[in-house]
């Protein structure tokens, strides 16, 4: 069950990066690095998302398989994209991600889609979209979690599906398809926005509808393993 509590010094910094540093540092390799350094924004994403393990760690020696299960997760969500890669925008890793986010943490939930994106974009080709879908399933697992921990977000299957759905459609589209006109070097009008939203919007719909149905299939069977690992090993017990 969600537990409501005051907002720790980990998730004031978590939102820090997420909300400031992480979309500062994006905009500052389009505009400055002119997307030419993408293996370098994405490098510097994944360590500031590795700072508020840093402070979980900080009072105690971290644990092997607390990094391990955050690592198997990573795996399946890319091995999920990876299975379906014949079907455009089909793809398991937002609901994975926000699995994720839900059983481990706002931490753990963005670390994953932002490893997830970087790692499986090895297979499908990297570029300066990367850091663009490393933050959108970064962000997309945060807010699952942050909303969780705050008790705004049930564990049902329904409650997480239609916030899948959501998140997919409004954070991933959302910021995918104007993030597609600066990848373009297009100016960013309101005609271009608006266009660019309606000739992504089949898209998105297809990657919504299949974030619900993946998680309506996996979100009760992986929750129920996370939250018997998480109780018999007590991993992460801090993560919020």
């Amino acid at each position: 069950m969600p537990q409501k509590r005051r907002i720790s010094l980990r998730t004031l910094l978590s939102l820090f990066l997420v909300l400031v540093l992480i979309p500062a540092t994006i905009l500052l390799g389009v505009f400055v690095l002119q997307d030419r350094a993408y293996y370098f924004i994405s490098l510097l994403l994944i360590v500031y998302t590795m700072l508020p393990f840093l402070l979980l760690f900080e009072k105690r020696k971290p644990q092997a398989r607390e990094l391990v299960v955050v690592a198997v997760l990573c795996a399946i969500a890319v091995a999920g994209r990876a299975a379906f890669f014949m079907i455009p925008q089909v793809k398991p890793v937002m609901a994975v991600v926000i699995i994720t986010g839900v059983a481990l943490g706002p931490q753990a939930g963005f670390l994953t889609g932002a490893v997830s994106a970087f790692v499986s974009n090895f297979f499908f080709g990297q570029g300066p979209w990367t850091p663009w879908q490393m933050f959108c399933f970064g962000i997309a697992g945060f807010l699952a979690g942050l909303l969780f921990r705050k008790g705004r977000l049930r564990a049902g299957r329904v409650s997480l599906s239609v916030f899948g759905g959501l998140a997919t459609l409004v954070i991933y589209g959302g910021i995918m398809n104007p993030a597609s006109l600066l990848m373009g070097s297009a100016k960013l009008t309101w005609g271009a926005v608006v266009t660019s939203y309606a000739a992504g919007l089949p898209m998105d719909l297809i990657h919504a509808a299949s974030t619900v149905v993946f998680l309506l299939v996996l979100a009760k069977p992986m929750l129920e393993k996370l939250t018997r690992i998480q109780v018999k090993y007590g991993l992460l017990r801090e993560s919020s």
